[in-house]
């Protein structure tokens, strides 16, 4: 297994970690509160996992019980959350795309932030406190892997666990579906409020789209398959009751890489879960990161740098050139000769004087003045996983 991953794993999950977190300021600043619980989720689920492969990197020591508590809750608040931000993007995709009035007020803006805060914020941690009652026993540890949650293959686990994954996918499903074609029934509704939309662009919103699209493909078809394969692969326990459930509950399972190594499904899985959430996060910073405006923050966090450090950019040294430089002066194309005089403004003979009338013309010298040029400056799928004592395991999903 170590072959397989290491350490490509360790790296990607720690790029997985930052990068989603470098567009947050700009997003955070938009009031896309969905898109900040997804990068919240996705940076935090990395994170976990790369702890995780450093830590048991060759070994199945219940080293860090009190990091695996942790841990596992992670890793089951990320299964739900990640697919729930998606659909919280969505869902306010379909009420920009579907906008009645040119602008949004406060209020409304308050009240979306307040929605998502639940659905992203609070229903994972509600989703955590369900999982106790399918939880086989505290967690288990694989070589190279880390931590993982372990979950009583029974009928309440497929409910209690794997449908709000699905529900939130299909959910999804149908706000795209729903968002453009209301983008194809209203253009020019749509078209006034990004006008007045200082915070989102034609360019913003498309991308939130795609995201969410993607999350929605992988999220769905993987999901169904999962179960599939958890509801076939080993047999689905009768519920009994949660003291049986929870029979020696205090155990910890350990299992080398030679063990579940024998079992191609397993490793397939165990794949699928640790790459998944660094998938999310990747392709978040595929979207997001590369876009205008973050090249423009780009450009001002660096400028940012070379201030502190007191080193001059190229554009502050091309300033400050062109102040030093002499200004620039008219010279006129007169067909007339100049004077000899050591003056180097243009001397014009006197026109011929008047006889008749009270108007003189008097001789005058043009002055010609100068000027200067100014530079503008989803565990989308409760992993499947068949753990060699029956019990169920999961983990991230795209």
């Amino acid at each position: 297994m170590a072959n397989l991953d290491y350490p490509l794993f360790p790296i990607f999950a720690f790029f997985g970690f930052f990068l989603p977190l470098i567009p947050l300021p700009w997003h955070f600043q938009a009031w896309n509160s969905g898109t900040c619980f997804y990068i919240f989720w996705a940076s935090l689920s990395c994170l976990n996992q790369f702890v995780n492969s450093l830590i048991w990197r060759g070994n199945v020591i219940n080293s860090a019980p009190v990091w695996c508590e942790i841990s596992i809750r992670i890793t089951m608040a990320t299964t739900v959350a990640l697919p729930a931000a998606s659909f919280c993007i969505v869902r306010r995709l379909y009420g920009i795309a579907a906008i009645r009035s040119a602008s949004i007020s406060y209020a409304q803006k308050r009240r979306a932030v307040i929605i998502d805060s639940l659905i992203c914020g609070l229903w994972p941690l509600v989703y955590v406190a369900l999982q106790y009652i399918v939880q086989g026993h505290r967690f288990n540890i694989y070589e190279d892997i880390g931590c993982m949650p372990a979950l009583y293959n029974t009928i309440p686990t497929y409910f209690i666990t794997f449908s709000w994954v699905l529900l939130f996918g299909i959910g999804s499903a149908v706000y795209c579906v729903l968002s453009l074609y209301a983008f194809a029934q209203r253009r020019l509704e749509f078209a006034q409020f990004m006008s007045t939309n200082k915070t989102l662009s034609f360019g913003r919103y498309f991308r939130l789209m795609a995201l969410a699209m993607t999350e929605m493909i992988c999220t769905v078809p993987l999901t169904i398959l999962l179960i599939w394969l958890s509801a076939t692969q080993s047999p689905v326990q009768p519920w009994i009751s949660l003291a049986n459930t929870h029979l020696d509950y205090s155990r910890v399972d350990q299992y080398p890489s030679v063990i579940y190594n024998a079992n191609p499904l397993f490793v397939l899985g165990i794949l699928f879960t640790r790459w998944a959430s660094v998938a999310c996060a990747l392709i978040f910073f595929a979207f997001f990161g590369f876009a205008e405006e973050a090249r423009r923050h780009y450009v001002l966090w660096y400028r940012a740098i070379l201030r502190f450090a007191g080193i001059k950019s190229s554009e502050t040294t091309n300033r400050v050139s062109l102040k030093a430089d002499p200004p620039f002066k008219m010279i006129p194309t007169s067909p007339l000769p100049k004077h000899d005089s050591p003056s180097a403004e243009p001397f014009y003979p006197p026109p011929p004087a008047y006889t008749r009338g009270s108007l003189s013309i008097s001789p005058s010298k043009s002055s010609v003045s100068d000027f200067s040029s100014t530079i503008c400056p989803s565990p989308a799928s409760q992993d499947y996983f068949k753990s060699l004592d029956g019990d169920v395991l999961f983990g991230h999903a795209v």
